[in-house]
This record gives C-alpha cells, sequence and structure tokens, in this order.
C-alpha cells in the first residue's frame, strides 16, 4: 500500500506554513518541552514513524474496531490541542491528544482494514516506527481482541539524527475553555421545574447514518430536541435548556454536567437507535443499570460510550470499566424516578409514536450517569429503517415526537406538585 503525503512540523521555527503538501494536509502537534512533544508523523510508504523533540520513555498500542483505527499511547510525551486533516491510502486522519499527564495518544483512522507490526523506538527515544500491513475484516477484528501490545525504549539511546523531507509550522490553538452554559428558556418563574434536552451526537461524531439516504442522527436528534423544547417552551409550564443548539461536539460527561450545573429536575437525551436488520423499527427508553436488560442494552451501551473516545482520545478521563462506577443511594433515588418516567413516557407517547413492544430497557449508559438527576435516553426510532428514518426526519414526525413527550413531562410534574401537596397522585 502506499501513501500520498509526508507531514511534520518543526519544532524550532514558529513562523507560518512554509510549505503547502500535496493534499493540503496540517497537523496542528505540540510545543516541545521537558517531556518529548510530538512534532511530525511521517508516512513512508508502508511506514509510520512518529517524531518527538526529545526521548520518549515507551509506547504500546492497540487496535479499535467502528470506525477502524490505531491508538498508539507514548509514554514520556506532549502533546497539544489540534486538528489533522486526511490523508488517504489506509490512513484517512491522524489526530492526537493528551491522554493524562506524561501520556500521549496518537491515532490513526484507517480507511481499510490493517494491521501494525515491527513496532520499535529508535535508539535515541525520539521516534516511533511500525508497519502497517493490509488485513481482512476477520484478521482485523482478531486482532482487536488481542488487546494492547506494549513496546519499551531501547536502554542504549544513542542519537541517531533525522533526515527533513517536509517541515510546516502551524500556530498551536490555545487550551479550550470550559463549555458555557446554555440559556434556560421559558417559565421565568425559577422555582418552575428545569428539563434539559440533549441532543445526541454532533460535530464530527455524526451518530448512526442510514445507508440508503445518508441520514445522520446527530441531524435528526438536534431537530427533535429543538421540536421538543419549542413544545415545553409554548406551555409555559416549565423551564427547558438544550445541551446544544448547533453541530458540535460534547463529551458524555459535558452533557449531563451542563444538566447538573444547571440543577435540572429531568434530562433527556435523544437519540436514533440503529441496527443491521432494516426491519428493526419502533422507540425505545433506556434508563441507568449497572446490568444492562438484554445483550441489545449492552450493544447500545458499548456503541454510545464510546462517543468520547470516536476519534481514538478519551475526552471523557473516565475509567473504561463503565460498570465499576459506584453508585450511591442519591443516584438510586434518581434511577427510581428515571424508570418511573420511562414508563409515563411511552403511555403518554404512544398516541404520537410507534413503540417496540419491549419499549424499556436498562442499560450502563454514561450519559445517564448524574447521580442526582433523574435520566433518560429516549430512542426515538431507527434511523436505519426507511419509515422510521423518514418519521424522525419529517417535521411532522417531530412534532408528533415533541407532543408526546411534553405531555410525559406535564403529567410527570403534576404528580410531583401533587405527592409534594399532600394529594394523591394522578
Amino acid at each position: 500500500m502506499t501513501f500520498g503525503w509526508t507531514a511534520r512540523i518543526d519544532a524550532m521555527h514558529k513562523r507560518r506554513m512554509l510549505q503547502s503538501l500535496a493534499l493540503a494536509s496540517t497537523l496542528t502537534m505540540a510545543a516541545p518541552g521537558s517531556a518529548g512533544g510530538i512534532y511530525a508523523v511521517d508516512v513512508r510508504d508502508d511506514r509510520v514513524i512518529v517524531r518527538f523533540d526529545d526521548r520518549v520513555d515507551g509506547a504500546s498500542a492497540f487496535l479499535l474496531d467502528t470506525p477502524r483505527r490505531i491508538a498508539l499511547d507514548i509514554s514520556g510525551a506532549q502533546v497539544g490541542r489540534g486538528q489533522f486533516a486526511p490523508g488517504n491510502g489506509a490512513i484517512a486522519a491522524v489526530r492526537q491528544g493528551q491522554l493524562r499527564e506524561g501520556t500521549a495518544r496518537v491515532v490513526l483512522d484507517l480507511s481499510s482494514p490493517a494491521t501494525l507490526g515491527d513496532a520499535q523506538i529508535a535508539p535515541d527515544g525520539k521516534s516511533l516506527s511500525f508497519l502497517l500491513k493490509g488485513a481482512t475484516d476477520s484478521a482485523f477484528r482478531t486482532a482487536v481482541g488481542r488487546g494492547r501490545t506494549n513496546f519499551d525504549a531501547p536502554a542504549n539511546m544513542s542519537a541517531r539524527p533525522q533526515k527533513r523531507l517536509h517541515s510546516i509550522t502551524v500556530p498551536i490553538p490555545s487550551m479550550a475553555r470550559g463549555v458555557a452554559l446554555p440559556p434556560v428558556e421559558g417559565a421565568r418563574d425559577g422555582a418552575r421545574p428545569l428539563i434539559v434536552i440533549d441532543a445526541g451526537h454532533g460535530g464530527h461524531d455524526p451518530g448512526a447514518i442510514n445507508k440508503e439516504n445518508g441520514k445522520r442522527e446527530k441531524d435528526v436528534t438536534l431537530a427533535i430536541a429543538q421540536a421538543i423544547r419549542d413544545q415545553l417552551v409554548k406551555s409555559g409550564r416549565v423551564r427547558v435548556a438544550l445541551t446544544r443548539d448547533d453541530d458540535k461536539y460534547l463529551v458524555l460527561q459535558e452533557r449531563y454536567g451542563i444538566a447538573r450545573k444547571l440543577g435540572a429536575d429531568l434530562f433527556i437525551s435523544v437519540h436514533a437507535d440503529a441496527a443491521e436488520n432494516a426491519e428493526a423499527h419502533g422507540a425505545t427508553v433506556y434508563t441507568l443499570s449497572e446490568t444492562a436488560s438484554d445483550r441489545e442494552a449492552a450493544r447500545l451501551a458499548a456503541r454510545e460510550n464510546k462517543a468520547d473516545i470516536i476519534n481514538g482520545v478519551n475526552l471523557g478521563g473516565q475509567s473504561g470499566d463503565v460498570s465499576s462506577i459506584l453508585i450511591d443511594l442519591t443516584q438510586r433515588e434518581s434511577m427510581n424516578i428515571s424508570a418511573s418516567f420511562a414508563r409515563l413516557l411511552q403511555r403518554e407517547a404512544s398516541p404520537y409514536v410507534p413503540f417496540r413492544s419491549a419499549y424499556h430497557r436498562f442499560a450502563s449508559l454514561m450519559v445517564l450517569k448524574a447521580p442526582d438527576t433523574p435520566s433518560v435516553l429516549f430512542e426515538t426510532g431507527y434511523i436505519s429503517n426507511a419509515d422510521d428514518a423518514a418519521f424522525l426526519a419529517s417535521r411532522e414526525g417531530q412534532q408528533k415526537i415533541a407532543r408526546g413527550v411534553a405531555r410525559a413531562v406535564e403529567v410527570h410534574f403534576a404528580r410531583k406538585l401533587a405527592m409534594h401537596g399532600g394529594a394523591a397522585g394522578g
């Protein structure tokens, strides 16, 4: 296989781009520091070389599927925040991120299945190289299952200067600030219940995609979330906020973190399901459980919890073992309220939205992990199903979903008000 680009960042100069590459690809890398700063990723035929401005301590690699990518974790390395443009050949894109202090991650998005071989760190500790080997889908999945491969830097670090083929310099953006809280709309009475609606996916994460018409989950969820907001605001009984009101990316903790910071009384994450079986259709409501209710719920949790590492970099900063999270008594109360609302949502929205027969399921979903906010994930239908996709993408369908959710929200808080007032719940 052949790759038609070589990208290098000169860490010794801070001028603008010196040379345009054939495919106008750009890398944004870290400035050199006491640790080995990544300043170049070279692709020469089937060999990839990651270069550092100082020696690193060691590295490891593993493969990820859906989408396919190779992740390299480099000990003793530092990177900066940046954007990587796609290349060509088997490598579709190159990205980097600071996994934790002292460990950087470089990710190669693959356009075709490939495995990693002959990985080694140079004697001077300033470069890591490996071969990309074309593979079948089956061989790639087998390699994914093998997990992480470790390779340490050689004990004898003799200097070996690198020949520079291309050199570009790009500005390093400043550190991103925290996510700004969204505006709260609706009733001006601060005592009114606050509902936070979360449109799933967004930005570089399109979510599920209909293979026939190209409809993307991130687009339909945003339109549905906006329709729900408008319907709730029109009622004048509650306050509403959206985690995102445009096509931007939020990590999972930011999504429920917004709800917690705003003091939300209810969090609804809107999604569209997908399945290999194009006949699968209907809405489903998921609530949190450390044990999935069935294999399908477990697969959903695995897919949605990957949203924070869709580019290979774990932006959530959480342990990969989601099931290890301890749930305190406050969260158990929230889980009970969430389950109650899930049943109510199906009852009230059924006249408007077709539900699956097994409409309520439990899964260990990261986006539902807020310990003190009742939360549900509403899979409004299957974007992989022709009829559901048309319904979800249509204004009429979005309005029907919004009416169903609004009815459930109103009944939910009317019950709470009656209970707190000492009257019997309706």
